[in-house]
Order: structure tokens, then sequence, then C-alpha cells
């Protein structure tokens, strides 16, 4: 799926990255615990969270992830843009909750990431 599928999915405003909105992502994972997304998503995931601080472009940066999606109609500050825009992210921001936005993007078929126990 094309972020901006993402983007038109979840009715997201575009605050970083407008110009890769063509960038395919092939999985989704949700979380507020940047330890878990260290754990499980890879550098074709979308994070969405609803955790709003810069270490979550750090986590992401250091798995290559392309986007970010905050939830819950957070908007990340200054600290947070000036990353995106030096690490090359996509970052949306959307006014759904975590759990329907996941929800929505899994009913239009991005896949979860595959966690095996």
């Amino acid at each position: 799926m094309r972020l901006r599928q993402v983007a038109d999915i979840l009715g997201a405003d575009i605050l970083c990255g407008r110009d890769k909105l063509g960038l395919e992502i092939y999985y989704a994972f949700s979380s507020d615990l940047m330890s878990d997304v260290l754990s499980y998503a890879n550098k074709k995931t979308l994070l969405l969270t609803g955790l709003i601080n810069p270490q979550v472009v750090r986590t992401a940066e250091m798995i290559d992830m392309p986007a970010i999606v905050f939830v819950r109609n957070k908007k990340p500050g200054d600290i947070i843009i000036k990353l995106a825009h030096e690490n090359n992210f996509v970052i949306l921001s959307t006014s759904h909750s975590l759990y329907t936005a996941s929800g929505l993007l899994y009913a239009s078929g991005l896949k979860g990431i595959q966690i095996d126990s």
C-alpha cells in the first residue's frame, strides 16, 4: 500500500514528507512501546503511535522505517518535524484512535507484522 493511500484512508494531515507519499509499505505496527517497535518492526513498516516525543523518530530511524502516523490528533513539535525532515520520514497525523486507525488500515488490506512465538 502506498503512503498516499494510508493518508487518504485515515483522513490524515501530512506534516512532513509530502514528496514521499508514493513510497510503498508492506506492514503496519501499532505501539507506544518503542522497545516493541525495535523488536518486531522492519524497514517496510508503517508505525502508528500515540507517543509523541523525539524517541519515536529515533526508533524509526534505527530500523529505516519510512513513515510514522501519530494518532488521536496529536501534532508533533518542531524538534520532531526537524528530525523527520533530516531522516526523510513521512509524518502523518490522524484524529482516529490507535485502535480505529489500525483497524481501518487492516480492513483496507495492509498487513500487520507477524510475531513468532
